[in-house]
This record gives C-alpha cells, structure tokens and sequence, in this order.
C-alpha cells in the first residue's frame, strides 16, 4: 500500500474508476499482453479485490467515504484514505486520516483542487441525483460525448482531464477523479462484428482504453510534482453466468473487481 500519510498534502492524486469491468476480464488480457501502458503503469499487475458495492452510486458512495474495494483474503486491511471516524479498526499508520464528510471534502481541507470528469449517468448533472457526486468538488465536468454510449468517450475525456490539469500552476496539488464509462454497457461497438455484449466486448473496450490513457498520465508528471494513481473498477457485470445480467445483483463476477496502485517521482 501507498504511504499516504506521507504522500498527501505533496503529492498530486489520481482515481479512475474503470465502471462495470470484471476482474477475470481485465487479468485475462493484462497476462495477454493486450494492455501495454497499464502493465507498464501497474507493475504488481491487477489485485482481486471486492467491492463495496455492486452497482455505480453505491459503490462510489463507499469510494468518496474512503473505503475502496477490500483485498480478496481474510484478515483486517487498512486503507490508504480515510475520514476520521470513531471506531474504526482500518486506519494504519501509512493512512492518510482526512477531515470532512468526504474524501474529496478533507483533500479541498488540504488545499488540493478537486477535479472530477465523469462519465456514466450518476455523475451526468441531467438531475439531482446524477448531481450528488459532481457536486462533492470544486469543479466537475460531463458531456454526452463522455457517456456511455459514445464510443471515444475515454479519448474525449481524458481530453477535458488534460486540459484542465494544464491550466493549473504546479504549486496547486490535484485531485484529479475520472470515471471511466467505456467499459459499462453497451460496450459491443469495441468488436468489429459484435451485436451484444460479452466478456470479449468488454475486452475489446479495455483495450481502446489502455491506448487513451497515457496523455492523461503525462499531463500530471508534467507538472513536477510526485504523484500517486489508484485504479480500480467498482463493480463487475454478468454475461449470462448462472442466468444473471448486468450488476446490482449478488455474484462473483459483479463483487470481484481488479485494482491497482502506482506512484510517480517529482522534480520538485
């Protein structure tokens, strides 16, 4: 685990959430060698973790409370952000203990600006509710060509991620939040030839992914300073396992989620 406690407060901080994608499917072609800037970027590779939610809003509430998908063992593990809480058995000495009701609140407390592009329908502001998460931060961004049904959504994002990063002075820590909406459904348009989506579907999105991420991470190591990424998918998706589709139901494929860390050197 990342030494948080020192990190925070120097460091600049990146989330992506990868939304719907499975675990056995970002393995199978991370192994493959069909994602070559995330094997480059995680060097311990994917984590099996579980998710504290099996769908988007409750998964993302529990992420911005602090508790990110759990190791897949026994055993009590301390996480790397959390808010101060009573009674709580996770906090380690590498945690960084935050103020506020948010991790996103207790970073802006540290004098981070908070920086969120979303993605999927909850972080589309259309509605109250598609404005809870968005509202969490200084600035948020959504466009219907980050959506779900846009099939260079991830391009056009990271796009607005690095346009908004490049316009702040390196003394201004980052919180940068993407949330990633290739992956989710409908995601056949990444196959040539696919009509419905499958666990090869999804594959083929990850992989349109990988290629759009490294202008996101350079823009960051641009600036100068240190920096430390999680990734992490918040929940999985079923494909007709067992007679189940899609999430916000209880099966393996929907709990078990990959997740990953890194952390860059500055020149500060």
């Amino acid at each position: 685990m990342l030494n948080m406690r020192a990190l925070v407060g120097e460091a600049d901080l990146l989330m992506i959430t990868f939304d719907a994608l499975r675990y056995d499917v970002a393995v199978e072609i991370f192994n493959d060698g069909r994602t070559p800037f995330l094997q480059q970027t995680l060097r311990a590779g994917w984590e099996e973790r579980h998710s504290p939610g099996n769908f988007t809003y409750a998964a993302h509430a529990a992420f911005f409370a602090g508790f990110f998908p759990t190791p897949a063992a026994p055993g009590r593990h301390v996480r790397p952000l959390a808010l101060r809480f009573q009674g709580s058995v996770s906090i380690g000495k590498e945690t960084s203990v935050l103020e506020g009701a948010s991790i996103v609140e207790g970073l802006q407390l540290k004098g981070y600006h908070t920086i969120c592009i979303g993605g999927v329908g909850f972080f589309n502001k259309l509605n109250p509710l598609g404005r809870v998460f968005p509202s969490l931060f200084d600035e948020s961004h959504w466009a219907p060509e980050f959506s779900v049904s846009e099939p260079h959504s991830t391009r056009n994002q990271v796009l607005r991620a690095t346009e908004r990063i490049a316009s702040f002075s390196s003394s201004q820590p980052l919180f940068v939040f993407v949330n990633l909406s290739a992956l989710h459904g409908p995601n056949y348009f990444y196959l040539p030839g696919a009509v419905e989506d499958t666990p090869q579907t999804q594959a083929a999105a990850l992989e349109y992914v990988d290629r759009q991420l490294p202008p996101l991470f350079e823009a960051l190591r641009s600036r100068g300073r240190p920096g430390a990424g999680f990734l992490f998918s918040d929940h999985g998706t079923a494909y007709g396992e067992d007679g189940y589709q899609g999430h916000r139901l209880a099966h393996p494929v929907v709990w078990n989620v990959p997740y990953g860390e890194c952390a860059w050197e500055g020149e500060r």
